[in-house]
């Protein structure tokens, strides 16, 4: 079968179609078994519906089992397969992935957490799906995804070697001095099975219109773990196209199947657009321990820096070790004299034991008299854009007057 293709019809038959063990991901968000029709209307008045009406559990799984079977054929030994369901059936599509796919091959339930409007409903309001991650063999591809440590991670996690006690407790290593070992450097959290995304807000550029779609930004999540470029993806509920997006975006190969020609309509006009809405949530982080002012927060993002929260003297700490030790960093605060902010920075960094230091100055108080010759020789001092931009300013009027 041609890829990189759209097709209109009945999944069961398109997949039928497709060569056996060609494919490297398949991911389904097939109807939840709502029992409900989904509807929804586009900016453009355009609407997409489907119907999500059973007769009972028995028929909907019969559904989804035959569609199931061909996702497995048409599969890699190599490849794995993304189930997506929320209450209403994945207690019942485990049992069932179990079965087809065996209980060894099962690999994580991942839960997409996300806020959601208020609703009047009697109850809980919802705020996660559950996405059923499978392999088909043990031999699948998984490349592992890191995150940003905690805002709860004091400095020592991050530093500090770890090493088993006597009675299996994990406790930082220490050597023969009772001085405290510091580790290898680190690429940051690998990725837990909760994925903090938020849904599309309703005002997002990427948002369609199409009542169960899902942002780019989880399909990239899925497509980065478990595949390469040129690998080939294949969404049988293609829907609003999400997947396939995320799949061109990722310079992956896709087949897109969906009975309704309004998804496939709406599908190929993303293909050519290919809008995606950046999360503000997951750019800006949660701040509830961040003591770092904004600002600050702002340098630290620019830069391959590890930000670094509740600590006086130190703020971040570069990704990349040198000497095999870390290298820190400071901000200069608007309340610090250059002179304090250089020793908090140089006192914190010898008890971690940092090769090299590096501060921003971030104001020029010229009553403030500093010896920059004091500074050790593994410190540098270098100036915000703000500080460099005032003091060309200085520099401009000067020349202005004497050329005047």
């Amino acid at each position: 079968m041609q890829e990189n293709c759209i097709i209109q019809g009945d999944s069961l038959k398109i997949l039928k179609e497709i060569t056996e063990k060609s494919v490297d991901l398949v991911y389904l968000d097939p109807p939840f078994f709502t029992q409900e029709e989904q509807s929804l209307s586009s900016k453009a008045n355009v609407i997409y519906s489907f119907n999500d009406k059973w007769n009972n559990m028995d028929t909907y799984l019969n559904f989804i089992q035959e569609r199931l079977l061909e996702c497995k054929r048409i599969l890699k030994d190599s490849g794995s397969i993304f189930l997506h369901c929320d209450r209403n059936a994945s207690h019942y599509l485990k049992i069932l992935m179990d079965k087809l796919f065996g209980i060894t091959n099962f690999q994580s339930e991942i839960i997409w957490s996300y806020k959601r409007w208020s609703n009047s409903k009697k109850g809980l309001l919802n705020a996660h799906q559950i996405i059923l991650f499978y392999s088909k063999t043990k031999d699948f591809k998984f490349n592992k995804i890191y995150t940003n440590y905690s805002e709860t991670t004091n400095i020592d996690q991050i530093l500090q070697a770890r090493v088993r006690n006597k009675n299996g407790k994990s406790v930082y290593k220490i050597d023969n001095n009772g001085e405290i070992v510091i580790g290898q450097s680190k690429k940051g959290v690998p990725l837990s099975d909760v994925w903090e995304i938020p849904f599309l807000n309703p005002k997002a550029k990427e948002r369609t219109g199409y009542p169960t779609q899902k942002p780019i930004i989880l399909l990239e999540q899925i497509l980065k773990l478990v595949t390469d470029e040129n690998d080939l993806v294949v969404d049988p509920f293609v829907g609003s196209g999400t997947t396939v997006v995320a799949a061109k975006i990722l310079n992956r190969k896709y087949i897109g199947i969906d009975k309704s020609q309004e998804a496939i309509t709406l599908t190929k006009d993303r293909l050519n657009s290919l809008i995606k809405t950046e999360s503000y949530l997951l750019k800006k982080g949660r701040a509830a321990y961040q003591n770092l002012p904004e600002k600050h927060m702002d340098i630290l993002r620019h830069l391959n820096i590890t930000p670094v929260q509740r600590n006086s003297g130190i703020d971040g700490f570069l990704k990349e070790y040198i000497y095999n030790k870390p290298v820190s960093l400071k901000i200069q605060r608007e309340d610090e004299t250059l002179e304090e902010a250089a020793n908090k920075l140089l006192k914190a960094s010898k008890i971690k034991q940092c090769s090299f230091m590096i501060l921003i100055r971030t104001h020029i108080d010229y009553l403030d008299i500093f010896d920059f010759n004091t500074i050790p020789d593994n410190m540098r001092i270098i100036d915000s854009y703000e500080v460099q931009i005032d003091t060309l300013t200085d520099e401009f009027k000067k020349y202005a007057c004497e050329s005047y």
